[in-house]
C-alpha cells in the first residue's frame, strides 16, 4: 500500500485554518520559530527493520496481523510511515533477520521510498539454524576461540552487506555475561571480547563507524560484559577514534542520571548515537516519551548545547533511532507516536534560552534555572512541529490519518491476518 500526495493534501485541508491559528500563536511567542523549523525539516529518525512487527515477551505474541513477510514489505511500511511524518527518512537493517537477495533491487525500493540505510546492526544473541557454534555462553566473550571467530565473522559479513547498500555504522550489541556468581572471569571476559571486538574495527571501511551499545541486564542476570555506558566507553576509547558509544535509553537502572550520560559522552567526542524508547520499570521498550516526557527534554536539552559548543550539525552528527517493541499496539501507529514525541522534545529544546540559562548557572540562581528549563518544557510546540511536517509535504495528523485511510486493514486484507515478521 502507498499513500498518495492528494489523500494528504485532503486530510490537511480539513485543519488547515485551526492549525494556521496556533501556529501564528507559536510563532509570535517565540522569535527563532522558522530556525527551529529549519532545523526540524532535516532532523531524520530512523526506523529499525524489527519493530515493524508485534513485539513479544517471553510469555506470549500477539500478532496485529498485516505483518510485513519480507525485508521489501518492511521497507514499504517505513515509506508509509515516513509519507505521514516525513521525518522517517532511514531504515535500520537487523542481519540475519532482514538479508537482502538482491542489493541493487532493495536500494532501488528504499529510493523510491525517500529512504536510507542507517546503521547495521548485527546479531550474536541467537543461534541461528545454520550456526556450527552456540552462543549459549557468550559470543565475542567466549571462552572458546571458535564461537569468538564465528561472532567476528558475522559482523564483518554485516559490514560488507552494509557496504552494498550504502551504510556508514555498524551496532554492536551484545548479551554476554553471565547469570550466577563465578561462572565467568571478569577480566578474560573483557579481554576477549576486545580483541574480537578490534578484529571487526580492523575491518571497518574508511568512512565508517561503530557504535558499541551496552545494557544493564537481561538475557544474563548476574554481569553483562558491557553493562554500562563506563564499559562501553572503555571499549571505544581502546579501540579508535571510529568507535563510539551507544544510548539506548531502556539499558539503565532505574532512576540513572541519562542526560548527565549523554553530556560526558558528547563532551568526550564518544557519543555515537541512540536507541530512543521509554521506560517504567527495566528495558520495556515502551513509546518513547510515554513514560518520561521530562526526561526525553532534558536529554535533548543537553544534546543540543553539547552539540552547538563543538559545531555538530544536529541532523547528521549522531545517530538517531528509535528501539521499540510492543504486543499491545499496532506497531506502525506505535512507532508515529514515538517519532512525534522525539520532535516535540527536540523543538522544546531548541526553544531554550540558552544565554539566560548560562547567566543563571553562573550565579548559582538554581530557581531561575529551573523556571527557564521547565518554562520550554511546558511550551506548547505541537504546532511548530506540524508546521514543519507540513512543509515538507506530511500530514497534519498523522495517526488520525493512519486511522482514516485504514492502513492496517489494507495491509491485513494484502497481507493476511496470520503474518509474523522476522525478528523478536
Amino acid at each position: 500500500m502507498e499513500i498518495e500526495k492528494y489523500q494528504i493534501d485532503a486530510h490537511n485541508e480539513k485543519s488547515e485554518a485551526a492549525h494556521k491559528q496556533r501556529f501564528n500563536f507559536a510563532a509570535s511567542e517565540n522569535a527563532k520559530v522558522e530556525e527551529v523549523i529549519s532545523k526540524l525539516i532535516k532532523f531524520q529518525i530512523a526506523i529499525p527493520s524489527w519493530a515493524l512487527g508485534t513485539g513479544g515477551t517471553r510469555f506470549g505474541r500477539f500478532s496485529g496481523g498485516g505483518e510485513p513477510r519480507s525485508l521489501e514489505e518492511k521497507i514499504e511500511d517505513i515509506g508509509l510511515l515516513h509519507k505521514l511524518n516525513q521525518s522517517s527518512g532511514a531504515i535500520s537493517l537487523h542481519i540475519p533477520w532482514d538479508i537482502p537477495t538482491d542489493y541493487d533491487a532493495i536500494k532501488s525500493l528504499a529510493a523510491h521510498h525517500n529512504l536510507r540505510f542507517d546503521a547495521m546492526n548485527s546479531n550474536t544473541f541467537q543461534d541461528q539454524a545454520d550456526q556450527k557454534l552456540s552462543y549459549k555462553f557468550g559470543s565475542l566473550q567466549h571462552v572458546d576461540k571458535g564461537v569468538r571467530q564465528q561472532a567476528i565473522d558475522h559482523n564483518i559479513e554485516v559490514i560488507r552487506q552494509g557496504v552494498a547498500l550504502g551504510s556508514d555504522a555498524l551496532t554492536v550489541w551484545l548479551a554476554d555475561g553471565s547469570c550466577f556468581p563465578g561462572q565467568l572471569n571478569f577480566r578474560k571476559a573483557f579481554q576477549n571480547t576486545l580483541e574480537s571486538l578490534e578484529e571487526i574495527y580492523a575491518a571497518l571501511p574508511e568512512a565508517w563507524k561503530v557504535f558499541v551499545e551496552y545494557k544493564a541486564f537481561e538475557p544474563n542476570f548476574y554481569s553483562t560484559t558491557v553493562g554500562d555506558w563506563g564499559q562501553s566507553l572503555l571499549y571505544a576509547s581502546k579501540l579508535g577514534p571510529k568507535a563510539f558509544t551507544l544510548v539506548d535509553l531502556g539499558h539503565h537502572l532505574p532512576n540513572a542520571n541519562i542526560e548527565q550520560i549523554v553530556s560526558l559522552l558528547l563532551m568526550e567526542g564518544k557519543l555515537g548515537g541512540f536507541h530512543f524508547n521509554d521506560s517504567k520499570y527495566g528495558d520495556d521498550d515502551l513509546t518513547a516519551g510515554s513514560m518520561k516526557p521530562y526526561q526525553l527534554f532534558l536529554i535533548f536539552n543537553e544534546l543540543v548545547e553539547g552539540m552547538d559548543a563543538k559545531g555538530m550539525d544536529h541532523a547528521t552528527g549522531l545517530g538517531w533511532m528509535i528501539d521499540a517493541s510492543h504486543n499491545v499496539k499496532d506497531p506502525l501507529e506505535d512507532l508515529l507516536q514515538s517519532v512525534e514525541a522525539i520532535m516535540i522534545s527536540y523543538t522544546q529544546a531548541l526553544l531554550v534560552d540558552r544565554e539566560a540559562l548560562k547567566t543563571a548557572q553562573q550565579e548559582n540562581d538554581v530557581v531561575r534555572c529551573q523556571e527557564i528549563l521547565q518554562d520550554a518544557f511546558r511550551t506548547d510546540v505541537r504546532a511548530i512541529v506540524q508546521e514543519a511536517r507540513l512543509r515538507s509535504g506530511g500530514a497534519a495528523q498523522p495517526v488520525q490519518l493512519y486511522r482514516e485511510l485504514k492502513v492496517r486493514e489494507n495491509l491485513i486484507s494484502n497481507r493476511g491476518l496470520k503474518t509474523v515478521a522476522t525478528g523478536l
